[in-house]
């Protein structure tokens, strides 16, 4: 594809280090793959779909050549199902259930490029869906994350009004800020926002946070209700002497500005080696781009064993693949400087499990590195300013069925809750019913 005047050759290294890592479907190859689907009148790959897409119908129209008829199915569900397709876990999920695997040297039916398949070739004259009649209802949605984005574009299509704020300069949430680079490209991120708020009804304010721009008291006397899509918004620390150098950084900022950057110059990379502390796919995802970027080694410590890891067997012949050096059983211990203060290498003491618990042995090793990187996970943080809170329990806010929070007229959804897991999927389920319990609360509907 031919780049716009004035494009670097930096811009377009970071662009080749970047490409997608699940290249998209030929029209060929996902004919053949919709054939091998059985279209299961119990289908169990959508009782493993957390957004209970019709998995087997939108197959069945990809085999009759009906894309548009086929994202139209997975959108009545999940209107981010573009990005769903690309960063889900389908193998943990819908692709685990498939009936396909039960059967010798089977594989499941790829669900999961099937729906990108369907998605990315849909042709609709407009927005798939049209709205409904106004209600004379306004709802403000605080967070443009898949939870917000994903509540917002039902809350307008069921006929109501919906303004959004959002803290960043830009709309997406993690699907901006904290998928890996090579899992959504070609900026889709920001042309699914733009897919989303073009049903109307919907105005979305950036640069505007809650606690900051806004108060939640504020919001509940111009709205007739609120839903808090805030996610996560600090991280876990090590508890270690030494943290807070400049060479230690937390892997979710790095992304973020790995996303955002225009040019390689842009970035600060550790040519030689690097260490990335944690088990789940943000682990993962930050060290294989640095690999990407150019470090020469980098090693991936988690203090548990591989079957432990969060991160599915599926991200982990990822790393593996881009010749990511994983060492389990060990725990960091130290972060060691020399003496003009420079990060020379981490001690890390192994460890072992005795009765599911982590014991600790009596033998310590260093690893070399020039940055250490941080993704032992996010935790939630409301902001200090506001005085109205919703009841937190477990380090997340409580929701009491339908996305009710302890606050009357306020919901919430998506990863600032315990609801679910922390995956993409999750959220845009939530924002989604969410929005249905708003519409049927404040316009007087049958559930």
């Amino acid at each position: 594809m031919e780049k716009p005047e004035g494009y670097s050759q930096q811009q377009l290294a970071l662009d080749q280090m970047f490409k997608d890592i699940n290249p998209a479907l030929s029209a060929r190859k996902a004919g053949i793959e919709s054939s091998r689907c059985y279209y299961c009148y119990d289908a169990p790959c959508i009782t493993a779909c957390p957004s209970k897409i019709n998995i087997p119908s939108f197959i069945a129209s990809i085999h009759t050549d009906d894309l548009t008829g086929a994202a139209k199915t997975i959108y009545q569900e999940n209107i981010m199902g573009g990005s769903c397709a690309r960063v889900c876990p389908t193998e943990i999920l819908c692709e685990q259930a498939c009936v396909r695997n039960k059967e010798q040297e089977q594989s499941p039916v790829k669900i999961g490029l099937l729906q990108r398949h369907a998605t990315d070739n849909a042709v609709f004259e407009g927005h798939p869906f049209e709205r409904a009649a106004p209600t004379g209802k306004t709802i403000a949605v605080v967070g443009a994350g898949p939870a917000g984005l994903s509540c917002a574009h039902r809350l307008a299509m069921l006929g109501n009004e919906v303004e959004i704020f959002e803290a960043a300069a830009k709309a997406g949430g993690l699907n901006e800020y904290g998928i890996a680079k090579y899992k959504l490209t070609d900026n889709f991120a920001q042309k699914e926002v733009d897919f989303i708020l073009g049903i109307g009804g919907i105005t979305l304010h950036t640069d505007t946070a809650l606690g900051q721009d806004v108060s939640l008291s504020e919001l509940k006397q111009r709205f007739d209700a609120v839903f808090l899509a805030i996610g996560l918004q600090d991280v876990q620390s090590l508890m270690l002497l030494n943290e807070s150098h400049p060479q230690v950084l937390n892997a979710v900022d790095y992304i973020k500005e790995l996303r955002q950057a225009k040019d390689l110059e842009d970035l600060a990379v550790p040519l030689d080696s690097a260490v990335v502390i944690g088990a789940g796919n943000t682990a993962i995802d930050m060290a294989c781009q640095l690999k990407r970027l150019g470090t020469e080694e980098v090693t991936l410590v988690y203090r548990r064993g591989e079957a432990q890891m969060s991160a599915t067997e599926h991200e982990q012949q990822i790393a593996k693949n881009h010749q990511v050096r994983i060492k389990t059983w060990a725990k960091p211990e130290q972060i060691n400087l020399d003496q003009d203060g420079v990060l020379r290498s981490m001690t890390f003491r192994k460890t072992y499990s005795e009765d599911g618990q982590l014991k600790d042995t009596e033998q310590t090793f260093d690893v070399a590195c020039s940055a250490i990187f941080k993704a032992v996970g996010q935790k939630f943080a409301y902001p200090n300013a506001e005085q109205l809170i919703p009841t937190v329990s477990n380090g997340k806010i409580a929701t009491f069925g339908k996305q009710i929070t302890s606050i009357d007229g306020v919901f919430a959804g998506g990863d600032c809750t315990s609801e679910g897991q922390d995956l993409t999927v999750e959220a845009v389920q939530q924002g989604k019913l969410a929005a249905i319990a708003i519409h049927q609360q404040l316009n007087s509907v049958e559930a």
